[in-house]
């Protein structure tokens, strides 16, 4: 059964539709035919390989040699993007949309931009579903390149139109603080075979200019909300007993005040979802909302203060969120669960098997619990974009902790790269993918998480 169509490719259609009816009413073109002319049967690019360890080690490589921190504001660097580095970047551009096709080419002086888009059928207008191929080439110049020619299915473009329809597009893809940190950061890109050089020098606000160049300002907003929501709902769960009652506990066994206190993270869910339930008039309001939330989440347990090892007498050490009585848990699995959702699964994954293995070759080993968290938390994240409003309604209505996470205590961790690579064979070996299929099938032993498969 094929994917149920986005709202916004919805009203990409409708407004191809639309724009060939005004030009019709003036005279100018032939109405649905322009619109029959841009939208074609098959898509004129192939599906992209799957973002892969090589891809994310790759990208944190570039991140850490152009890690802004400790930099000198107002100097100009370098970096050196590949065809695969820009192809990526624009699919996750393109997420929103759907699931686009993309190819970049780069040659000298020029690059070639292709990206297939599959869009639903408008039967009111009598329009069947098809492909949106659109092709557009860039011409190096001084500053930023320059739109030299736009194709959309066998309809040329006059390059003046394409360039005054950039920040509309931009609009439309709700991308235009990013393509303002660009403009803001970026003094020349060159094109050569297979490679983009970008001269780029960070500027002595960065911090300001990279939160709202990153993440819009509504999008901040939505997730302050939950942000507050989380630090009043888990300063409540996390109040000593004995403050809550206003009593005092003695005795052997009362819990000292100075031990960190444990909330489990389907605590959280419940309120949160809920809160976002209100917020949500419609789908799409919902899967902004969710996203949100999840973010929130993710951020929670990212920047939870590490209490001291040994506190003094008396004094509160805060509190860790946990999940299956772990700590290490919910990181994994609530990182997962806003990458999907925002970036998509292939990425979420992506990511956790990069930094499992990253810890093989020297951390704290490779660990099939925490993959599984990753997988969790991915399958998390699908649902809250997929069915939003049914998704909000179901954690609103509250979670356990086995419903969020299978039991995963067995699952060999700790693993060294050598014993890793000897045992499962590495990434590509029978004996790992086994133990994908294991996990997998637990995650689907649970109704929550098998409606995210």
């Amino acid at each position: 059964m094929p994917t149920p169509p986005l709202p916004l490719a919805k009203r990409l259609i409708a407004a191809l539709g639309l724009a060939a009816l005004a030009l019709a009413a003036i005279g100018l073109l032939g109405g649905l035919g322009l619109v029959a002319a841009a939208v074609q049967a098959k898509p004129s690019v192939p599906v992209a390989a799957a973002v892969s360890e090589q891809d994310i080690t790759h990208a944190m490589q570039l991140l850490q040699r152009h890690d802004p921190r400790g930099k000198l504001p107002g100097i100009t660097r370098q970096i050196e993007l590949g065809d695969r580095d820009l192809t990526l970047l624009a699919l996750y551009a393109g997420r929103r949309l759907g699931e686009p096709r993309v190819s970049v080419k780069l040659h000298p002086a020029w690059a070639q931009v292709q990206a297939s888009l599959a869009l639903p059928s408008v039967w009111l207008m009598g329009l069947p579903g098809g492909w949106l191929n659109v092709e557009l080439r860039l011409a190096e110049q001084r500053g930023l390149p320059a739109i030299e020619r736009l194709r959309i299915g066998h309809v040329p473009v006059p390059a003046w139109l394409a360039r005054e329809a950039v920040p509309p597009l931009l609009a439309l893809l709700k991308l235009r603080p990013q393509a303002e940190l660009v403009r803001q950061l970026v003094s020349q890109m060159h094109f050569r075979p297979g490679q983009l050089g970008v001269a780029y020098a960070w500027p002595d606000d960065l911090q300001r200019t990279l939160a709202s160049g990153l993440l819009p300002a509504a999008e901040q907003a939505r997730v302050a909300v939950y942000s507050d929501l989380l630090r009043q709902v888990a300063a409540d769960l996390g109040a000593p007993p004995a403050a809550a009652a206003g009593t005092h506990h003695a005795g052997p066994k009362a819990k000292s005040a100075s031990a960190p206190r444990e909330l489990s993270m389907a605590q959280l869910l419940p309120p949160v979802f809920a809160l976002a339930r209100q917020r949500s008039a419609d789908s799409a309001a919902a899967v902004l909302e969710n996203r949100a939330a999840l973010t929130a989440l993710a951020l929670l347990v990212n920047t939870l203060p590490q209490p001291p090892r040994r506190a003094a007498p008396g004094t509160d050490a805060g509190y860790n969120v946990t999940l299956l009585g772990r700590q290490d848990t919910p990181l994994h699995f609530l990182i997962s669960a806003a990458l999907s959702a925002e970036g998509g699964a292939a990425l979420a994954d992506a990511v956790g098997l990069y930094k499992e293995l990253s810890d093989s070759k020297g951390g704290s080993g490779f660990s099939f619990n925490d993959l599984a968290a990753d997988r969790a938390g991915t399958r998390l994240g699908r649902l809250a974009v997929r069915d939003p409003l049914a998704f909000q309604a179901r954690l609103a209505a509250g979670v356990q902790e086995d419903d969020l996470m299978p039991r995963v205590a067995d699952l060999p961790e700790s693993l060294t790269q050598h014993e890793f690579l000897r045992r499962y064979g590495g990434v590509g070996g029978a004996a790992y993918q086994q133990m994908l299929q294991d996990i997998e099938a637990r995650l689907d032993r649970l109704a929550l998480l098998a409606a995210g498969q």
